[in-house]
Parts: C-alpha cells; sequence; structure tokens
C-alpha cells in the first residue's frame, strides 16, 4: 500500500471516529460519551478473572467431549475459518457448562488453512462438516442450517465463549415471548467490559451497539427487551423460521450486515427480535475478522451497508434518524411504556404481593408493554435484578441505576402510565409524577386497604391510638383514590366499600393471580398443617402466635400428633421459641412445593387483615384444602364445606383441622374446590381484562389465553 492510500484510509477512519463520537453526544449526552472514551482508553487487564475463561494459547487443549443428542432441541452452528486455538476454547467453554436443553454442536470449516479440520474431527460428539472451497460466514451459516437437526438453531462465532445460561435462556425467551423470531445474547469483551447489549438501526442503514465499553453489571443492561437486530456473533431462532426467511442473504458473503438483514426480514413480518442478558457471551471482538475497516473482511462492512440500504429502502424510512436518543428509539419499537413503584423489590419467596406484581409484569409484557420498576427503600440485589430483566423489567433507583427523579427527567415524556402501589409510596411519589410525566395515567394499587387492616386489629386490640392511626390512612386513601386515574383493590367487598366512600374515584378489582398448579399426592402419604406467612406482618404475627398459643393446645386435646409446618421469614429467637414437638418452624424457603405436596391441609387464622390472602390462594392452586376464619377467607367467593372450612374460634378451628384431616371425602372435595374456586376468581384472563380497561389496552386482555388458570 503506497503512501497516498495509507492516508485516504487513515483520513476516512479519523472522519468516522468523529461522526461516532458526534453521534453518541446526540445519543448518550455528553457525559455518558467522555466516560465511555475514558473507559476505553484506560488500562486494563486483558482479561477479567470474575469471569473464570478459557486460555486460548498456543498450545490449545482439545475437549475430551461435546454434549450432544440424538434428537436435540437446538443445534449449535459454528463456522470456522482457521484460528483453531480460539475454537478449541470456546468447544472447551460449551463442554464446561452444558446446557438443560438437549442440544448438538455443528462445527462449518471453512476450508480452514491451518490444520483445524483434522483436529476437530476427533473430538467425541463434534459433527464436522467440510466445505471444500471457502463459502465465507454467510455461505458456512447456510450450510449448518441445512443440515442441523434441532428446532432451534444457534449461529455462534468460533471466538466466543459461553458462560452459564447461554443456550437455555435464549430458547426461555423465544417460548415466552411467541411474537418473537429471534434471540440474541448479551456479548462481553474478555476484559469483563460490555460489547453489546443489542443493536439499533439507523434511517440510513448504519449500526449502533447498545452498550458498547459500559459495565455489564449496570441495571440499563439487564433487562429483557425488542431491539432492531442481534449479533449473528450469538443469534438464535426457529430452523424453520430461518430456511423461511431464506436463510442468511447470500448478497452479503462473505460477511457483515447478514444478521441485521435477517433480523429486519423478520421483522418485516411483524415478528420481534430480543435481546436476552441472562444468555451472556465472551467475545473476543476482531479475532475472526480484525478492525481495520480498510482492509481483510472489515472492508465489507461499508459495501454491505450499501446493499443493505438499497434492499430495505421502505423499511427504513420508518426507523429513527442517525444519532436519535436510545431512549427514543426504544420508544419506537415499545411505545406503551409503565413505571411501577412499590414499596420493596418484589421477591416470590416472601409474599403474595410479590406474586402478584411479578404475574402482573409477565402479563403487560406478553402483550408488549415496556417496564420500569424502582423500589422506594432504594434496594435491589443481583438477583432480584435478573429475576425482573428476565421478565423484560428495567430497575430504577436501586443497584447502581439513576434515581427516580433523573430517570424521570429521562424518561417522563415517554412514560404511557405509572403505577403506584401501596398508600405511603403513592403520596410520596404521585406529585412526582403529574410533573414529570405528564401524559401518564396515574394507577393506584393499594394492595389491600390499610385503614382497613388498622380499624380491624385497633378492633381487636381496643388500642384507641391505633384507631386514631387507621382514621388517619383512612383519609389519606381516600384522598390518593380521588387523585389517581384509576385504583386498584384486590376483593369485590373492599371495591364496594370503596364504592360508597368515594364514589367518584374509579375503582377496579385487580385481584391475587394464580395459575391452576394441580394437585400433587392424593390424601393418603400426607400429613399436617400447613401455615404460609412472614412474621413481620401484623396480621400474621397475631395469626402464628394463636395459632401456637390457643389452637395447637385445641387440636392436641383431640388428635395429638399432627404435626404444624410454620413457613416465612421469622426472627430466629422467635423461630425457636416457637418450635416444639409437634410445631416446626422452617423460616423462608426458597421452594414451597415439597411442604404444599407433603402436608394434607393449609390454615390461615387470621383474626384481622385487608385483601386478598395469599396464602389461601397459593394453597387452592396446587389442590390443598384450606381451613381458615371467616374474615381471612373475605371477598373470595369461597363457600364453606364445599371449597373452604370455616371457623372463627380456637376450638372451632382445631375441630375443624382434624375433620379434614382425617376425612377422606372431605378433604377431596375441598381439594377439588379450591381448584375450581381459582380458576374462577384469580385466573391470568380476569387479571388481564382489568388492566386492559385501566390502560385502555385491548391487547392486554387478546395475548392471554381465555382458558389461563
Amino acid at each position: 500500500m503506497n503512501l497516498a492510500d495509507t492516508l485516504t484510509l487513515r483520513l476516512k477512519r479519523l472522519r468516522y471516529l468523529i461522526e461516532r463520537t458526534g453521534g453518541s453526544v446526540k445519543q448518550r449526552g455528553l457525559k455518558a460519551t467522555v466516560t465511555r472514551i475514558t473507559q476505553e482508553f484506560r488500562p486494563r487487564p486483558a482479561l477479567d478473572t470474575a469471569l473464570d475463561i478459557e486460555p486460548a494459547d498456543a498450545s490449545p487443549t482439545v475437549p475430551g467431549h461435546l454434549p450432544s443428542s440424538e434428537h436435540p432441541a437446538v443445534s449449535v452452528i459454528i463456522p470456522v475459518h482457521g484460528k483453531l486455538a480460539y475454537t478449541l476454547a470456546c468447544l472447551r467453554s460449551i463442554a464446561r457448562h452444558g446446557a438443560g436443553l438437549p442440544f448438538e454442536v455443528i462445527i462449518v470449516d471453512d476450508a480452514s488453512p491451518d490444520d483445524s479440520a483434522d483436529v476437530l474431527a476427533n473430538i467425541p460428539g463434534l459433527r464436522l462438516l467440510r466445505n471444500t472451497q471457502n463459502l465465507g460466514f454467510v455461505g458456512s451459516c447456510n450450510r449448518g442450517a441445512q443440515e442441523a437437526h434441532g428446532k432451534y438453531l444457534l449461529f455462534l462465532n468460533n471466538d466466543t465463549q459461553v458462560l452459564p445460561g447461554w443456550l437455555d435462556a435464549l430458547h426461555e425467551a423465544l417460548q415466552q415471548h411467541r411474537q418473537a423470531a429471534i434471540a440474541g445474547s448479551q456479548l462481553i469483551y474478555p476484559d469483563g467490559r460490555l460489547q453489546e447489549a443489542g443493536a439499533y438501526i439507523a434511517s440510513d442503514g448504519s449500526a449502533w451497539n447498545y452498550g458498547r465499553f459500559e459495565s455489564r453489571h449496570d441495571p440499563r443492561f439487564a433487562f429483557l427487551r425488542p431491539v432492531d437486530y442481534v449479533s449473528g456473533a450469538a443469534l438464535m431462532i426457529a430452523r424453520e423460521q430461518f430456511l423461511a426467511l431464506g436463510g442468511f442473504d447470500a448478497r452479503y458473503a462473505p460477511a457483515y450486515y447478514e444478521d441485521a438483514d435477517l433480523c429486519t426480514a423478520a421483522r418485516a413480518q411483524g415478528r420481534k427480535v430480543l435481546y436476552v442478558p441472562a444468555s451472556r457471551i465472551v467475545h473476543c471482538e476482531g479475532i475472526s475478522a480484525g478492525t481495520d475497516l480498510g482492509q481483510g473482511m472489515k472492508r465489507y462492512q461499508a459495501t454491505n451497508q450499501a446493499r443493505y440500504v438499497q434492499k430495505w429502502t421502505r423499511e427504513l424510512a420508518t426507523q429513527p434518524a442517525p444519532n436519535t436518543p436510545f431512549a427514543q428509539r426504544d420508544s419506537v419499537l415499545e411505545p406503551r411504556h409503565l413505571l411501577v413503584i412499590d414499596a420493596a423489590t418484589p421477591d416470590a419467596r416472601r409474599d403474595s404481593g410479590s406474586l402478584r406484581l411479578m404475574a402482573i409484569f409477565q402479563l403487560l409484557a406478553r402483550a408488549g408493554w415496556r417496564l420500569a420498576f424502582a423500589p422506594a427503600d432504594g434496594h435491589a440485589d443481583a438477583r432480584h435484578v435478573a429475576a425482573l430483566g428476565a421478565l423484560g423489567v428495567e430497575v430504577v433507583g436501586a443497584a447502581g441505576a439513576e434515581n427516580v427523579p433523573a430517570w424521570l427527567a429521562r424518561h417522563g415524556d415517554t412514560l404511557s402510565a405509572a403505577m403506584l402501589c401501596r398508600a405511603p409510596v403513592a403520596a410520596q411519589y404521585i406529585d412526582l409524577l403529574r410533573r414529570r410525566a405528564p401524559k401518564a395515567r396515574v394507577l393506584f394499587d393499594t394492595v389491600d386497604l390499610h385503614f382497613l387492616r388498622e380499624g380491624r386489629a385497633a378492633e381487636l386490640s381496643g388500642q384507641k391510638a391505633l384507631a386514631r392511626q387507621a382514621e388517619r390512612s383512612r383519609q389519606r386513601e381516600l384522598s390518593l383514590l380521588a387523585q389517581a386515574d384509576v385504583s386498584f383493590v384486590v376483593s369485590a367487598y373492599e371495591q364496594q366499600l370503596l364504592a360508597d366512600a368515594c364514589p367518584q374515584a374509579k375503582v377496579l378489582r385487580l385481584s391475587n393471580i394464580h395459575r391452576v398448579q394441580g394437585r400433587g399426592p392424593d390424601f393418603a402419604p400426607r400429613a399436617g398443617v400447613l401455615f404460609i406467612g412472614g412474621y413481620a406482618h401484623p396480621p400474621n404475627t397475631d395469626a402464628i402466635d394463636w395459632l401456637v398459643a390457643a389452637v395447637m393446645p385445641a387440636l392436641r386435646r383431640r388428635q395429638a400428633g399432627i404435626v404444624l409446618h410454620l413457613v416465612g421469614d421469622m426472627p430466629e429467637a422467635r423461630r425457636k421459641a416457637l418450635a416444639a414437638d409437634d410445631v416446626i418452624a422452617h423460616g423462608r424457603v426458597d421452594d414451597l412445593r415439597p411442604l404444599l405436596d407433603t402436608c394434607r391441609l393449609s390454615v390461615a387464622p387470621l383474626r384481622f387483615g385487608a385483601g386478598v390472602k395469599g396464602k389461601i390462594n397459593t394453597a387452592m392452586s396446587h389442590g390443598l384444602p384450606v381451613v381458615a376464619t371467616t374474615m381471612a377467607a373475605e371477598g373470595m367467593g369461597l363457600i364453606d364445606g364445599q371449597d373452604v372450612c370455616l371457623a372463627d374460634d380456637a376450638d372451632a378451628l382445631a375441630e375443624a383441622i382434624v375433620r379434614v384431616h382425617e376425612d377422606a371425602a372431605l378433604w377431596q372435595r375441598l381439594s377439588e374446590g379450591g381448584l375450581t374456586n381459582i380458576q374462577a376468581h384469580f385466573s391470568e384472563a380476569a387479571a388481564a381484562a382489568t388492566l386492559a380497561e385501566a390502560l385502555h389496552d385491548p391487547a392486554i386482555a387478546d395475548a392471554t389465553p381465555a382458558s389461563a388458570g
């Protein structure tokens, strides 16, 4: 290359960098752009040891075998052209981490100039296809797809290494989001920085990777969401869909823009492309194709961009202009945007309110809503962020994310709605939302009516101070009902109560949401009684103490040996104090199913409270009969002797427990009645209909099968 050519290429490279920097400022802002540049040039170790990746050295280790299946769910297709050490490191990572689904690994050797094919041919479990001539990335991937046995294809670069969850998370995303055709991984540099969290395409065909050089732990990149395209370095699609789209378009051979083209073709058919952060892949970018735009494989990038623009001129006309801020790009992909603020981050192991909120997120995500969640207490650990991220929920105001006022300053204009959960949270945030998100419908989710619960507690205890607190709560909650566009309660009783107390408010019933899980073992092998509920909640505290101090002695007088299992958060000292030969205080458990399948009944001896009781719903959804107080069963459509046994004093509760525990016919009737009650009153379809009405979006109900329970 002569001096003139060299200078020309360098000038083009400089112009390219200036344009990208300017675009970054417009999309991210000056501060974020400076941070990114600083990150790019700051000295870093070559490898992040926390990733624990395989070395790709000059004397590579050959994996002893690879997982393989005669009937794979997924075919992993890896095109290679030399670079044997990287290919073997990739295969070792696959052998090391495996997957829950059966899969096969297909290497398409694209006439490698080294001894790759000969070495790979000796790895047990690997399917090796040899190209007699170089077909490039596009041709090799298409050949692998033609010969794959799996229902799904996962295209994987040979300069990648997989991490736990790499395959199963992509497959799960495509199962849960049926409108999606393609799913792609979070790509990470070997030094630990984020390489790509999905990508966007501008109206001129230019592509922007989201999150490059940012922290891979940043909550902004930790939630599943639609994007314009995902990199072919780690891309999953159903084989039938891939072939129907014509595979990777040969006009982009040997490589570049074939992944963007495939994703655009899928989106043109009304399908979605998903970025899935739970699937993490380390990608040594540039190993296969280099990084110089003027030579090698990289020189095809500009050429193929022009071909892409020519092919998709009509579709690109609706894409955002170059340098459009990322927040506005998200609004194009998902125009309906909801922020939820609750007192704490939902934890399905903690309480029924968490289960209900997670189910609401699932219903809205299924209907294509963009979702964000902020915990008012500011706490969300990595496990919570990942659990919400898998549902497509961005976490705000915790775990390193920007606070709610700052987030609203950037996103308030895009919000279609905001849901404030519980009166203290609503009182704190409603004025801020009205100012920062003027177009958003404000939803007040009472969860349960504080004034009703406190009033009943005051009546039970006779405390005048608590009665005064209940009246203050009543005034506050009624004021919030009047300010909100729509309010939610969980029971028909509370809905009627508010219709009388605040007739000008629009109050809808949005109850607990449960799927019928089905009954486990039948009557005979079961034994014992189950109570579900955290000790920190005052109605549960009272119920547990009364259950142990009054109901259990009455039960022992009737039939000794029936064991009570207490499940839920509880101080260690109290847990030890409650323990007895027939009382086991388990504390919090990760999985309730073993107890639901081995206990003979569940008990809900609540003497005050409000709302619908998740402990009853949970038991009934598993076919476990319930003995409860009348107050505990309030507003749930339950009939004594048909789907529940009701009793209100210690002796009557003990008598009911013995009857259900010993009478197989009664047990069977209550089990079947409880399952029917869940299906009739607490289904996904019922909740979806309420949300559709509140948000003026019929798509929520349309996206939920009417038979869901």
